[in-house]
């Protein structure tokens, strides 16, 4: 592995073509018997499970939530993706969080597997799941001094939109695989994506979407064969890991489908006018964009948040697509602790 990760390039970038020799960033960890110390902690009893309770304007519901660790100066709270998929694909930060000595929190949003899922459709809009973060932040009592929020795909917008207005608890930002704009997905989409793929396949995924047959097993089959294990999850897919699989066959469509719309191939839902490129300057906590060279979302959008905010930095992910936390997982995790860290040493 080559070692050139830590080299910061002249927008502020991080490059991820290798990691860092195994432990080199846990020397400011906190030492294992403070980390796994869980004496005084309200979360004890179920191991760090608290389902939290949230009030929205159709009444009060409850949001399941688990720590894992002990650091008092960092604590990153997962903000997953879907909209209506669960923390379960997270699963892979348990190999190298707990090792660098960071807390962090499991969190399905309303609506997702482990918390409430009321069958109230006006729940489901971007504003009021912001508000939902802000009441699980307060409940779990992360600020200013610890307080990291990493959003994935649309826990990456959520997270976005979360920094445009309560950037002052925060202490640090990271975006995960999610473009600042969703017309500029779905160009790039329209663009670059499908003119790449198998035409023939493009066009029978077309004909099926436009007699409404997105349950139809061959919609399915067409798109893991011809655009899932190219941009999502770049492993054949009978090697798709457990944790991945368990998140997506627990999506809640009746949040997915309103707000991204049925097609995987662009955006049609609620979300289809989301931009925020404009607003981009106005965020002063470092943070950080992850993209990657595969992704469904563009490595270029994803340099040019980093460019645009205050204090950004870009990790590129050279063999990763949507998932690089798995098809790329040593940049991926490597970039993004050396982030935390970095942010916690006061060099960002």
């Amino acid at each position: 592995m080559r070692s050139s990760i830590g080299l910061l390039l002249a927008l502020g970038s991080l490059s991820c073509s290798g990691a860092l020799a195994a432990g080199a960033l846990a020397a400011d960890a906190p030492a294992p018997s403070a980390y796994f110390d869980s004496s005084g902690r309200e979360d004890v009893l179920a191991g760090g499970v608290r389902l939290i309770t949230i009030q929205t304007p159709k009444g009060p519901f409850k949001v399941w939530t688990k720590r894992v660790g002990n650091n008092p100066r960092i604590k990153v709270l997962l903000l997953h993706g879907g909209p209506g998929m669960t923390h379960e694909y997270f699963e892979a930060f348990d190999s190298y969080l707990p090792r660098e000595g960071i807390e962090y929190y499991y969190y399905d949003q309303l609506g997702s597997a482990y918390s409430d899922q009321p069958d109230e459709p006006s729940l489901w809009e971007l504003p009021r799941f912001v508000e939902e973060v802000e009441q699980v932040r307060r409940a779990l009592k992360l600020d200013q001094s610890n307080f990291y929020l990493l959003g994935h795909s649309w826990g990456g917008m959520l997270a976005l939109e979360y920094a445009l207005k309560y950037q002052q608890h925060l202490k640090a930002l990271i975006i995960s695989n999610m473009v600042p704009s969703v017309p500029a997905y779905s160009r790039y989409a329209q663009q670059v994506l499908m003119p790449a793929m198998d035409q023939k396949a493009l066009a029978e995924i077309k004909n099926l979407e436009a007699a409404g047959k997105y349950e139809d097993p061959r919609y399915e089959e067409l798109l893991m064969q011809n655009f899932y294990i190219y941009h999502v999850l770049r492993m054949p897919a009978e090697q798709w890991p457990d944790p991945l699989l368990r998140a997506i066959n627990k999506i809640n469509k009746k949040i997915y489908v309103p707000l991204q719309g049925p097609s995987e191939l662009g955006t049609s839902g609620k979300l289809v006018k989301w931009d925020r490129s404009a607003d981009l300057h106005l965020i002063a906590v470092p943070t950080l964009a992850v993209g990657a060279r595969y992704d469904t979302m563009e490595p270029a959008q994803m340099q040019k948040l980093a460019s645009s905010v205050k204090k950004g930095r870009y990790l590129f992910c050279p063999r990763g697509s949507h998932f690089d936390m798995y098809d790329d997982q040593s940049a991926y995790m490597t970039g993004v602790i050396q982030f935390m860290r970095d942010v916690d040493a006061g060099r960002l």
